[in-house]
């Protein structure tokens, strides 16, 4: 067991309950931050509670928070809980999402596209001003390289449920969005000491996985690397004092990466955020 020193820094990251959000809660919890684990269900999430407790010889901070992306209450009760505390912020990491499902969000968008980017641009914007405050402070945004499979975004398409069989053609657009997010993020944050990354964790096998039909799971899990490995990029996005003084860059493999010609497009990440403000009020 190891006894941690608080080392006086705060961090929420989304979809903690499993997967590379677990490792990375736990990571962070054992390097001496106050972590909040933010998830839709309270016992798988207490199950890591319970492992950062036992590595640490109960001397950690870590707390479950009531989170569900796809439900913009949810989202906002989410952060009036955290920001009840009276704690500065100073890493949000927006990890969860999900893959291969279909339907639509609690909040009335596409499913994949709800969860991944409306629930976090929401979430991001009601901690914004305890981001600024906690600065130096970080934004990491877990994206995927299957952002490249989008040619563009259906803004119209993204009110609709569902329509590929597999989900996978929406899920590209969703990853697509979280890296124009992180990237317009870096240009109106620029100045405030706040800093934005996207990240590619590598095909990770974990449970976001778990909807996609067969035969394409099987397939996709021929190629999958562990949480450990799919977590590194995160927390070298995270904690790493050499990119202190980037943001809005692309990263792959804990390097950064060059997105696909339609992710660096800049009126679309304007047009993107645009809508989504206009989306999160009128909900």
């Amino acid at each position: 067991m190891n006894t941690i020193t608080p080392n006086g820094k705060v961090a929420l990251v989304t979809g903690a309950n499993s997967g590379i959000g677990k490792v990375t809660a736990r990571a962070l919890a054992m390097q001496g931050w106050h972590v909040f684990l933010a998830c839709r269900n309270e016992a798988s999430t207490q199950a890591v509670l319970d492992d950062i407790a036992q590595r640490s010889g109960g001397t950690a901070r870590a707390e479950f928070l009531p989170l569900d992306l796809g439900d913009l209450v949810s989202v906002r009760a989410c952060a009036e809980r955290f920001l009840a505390r009276g704690l500065p912020l100073h890493l949000l990491v927006a990890n969860a999402g999900l893959a291969g499902q279909r339907g639509m969000s609690a909040s009335g968008f596409e499913l994949t596209f709800g969860v991944c980017h409306i629930g976090h641009f929401l979430l991001t914007q009601l901690l914004m001003d305890a981001l600024k405050a906690a600065a130096p402070s970080r934004i990491v945004v877990v994206a995927s390289k299957a952002h490249r499979h989008a040619k563009g975004i259906d803004f119209d398409a993204l009110r609709r449920p569902t329509l590929s069989a597999g989900g996978l053609k929406e899920y590209a657009v969703a990853k697509l969005a979280n890296v124009l997010f992180a990237a317009e993020l870096a240009r109106r944050l620029k100045g405030s000491g706040v800093t934005s990354y996207a990240v590619h964790p590598g095909v990770v096998a974990t449970n976001v996985w778990r909807a996609v039909p067969w035969p394409f799971d099987r397939l996709i899990k021929r190629f999958m690397i562990s949480e450990d490995e799919g977590a590194a990029t995160t927390l070298y996005c995270a904690t790493d004092p050499v990119l202190a003084g980037d943001s809005g860059l692309y990263y792959d493999n804990c390097r950064s990466s060059r997105p696909s010609e339609v992710a660096s497009d800049a009126n679309l990440a304007r047009t993107l955020w645009s809508k989504s403000e206009q989306w999160v009020s009128a909900s």
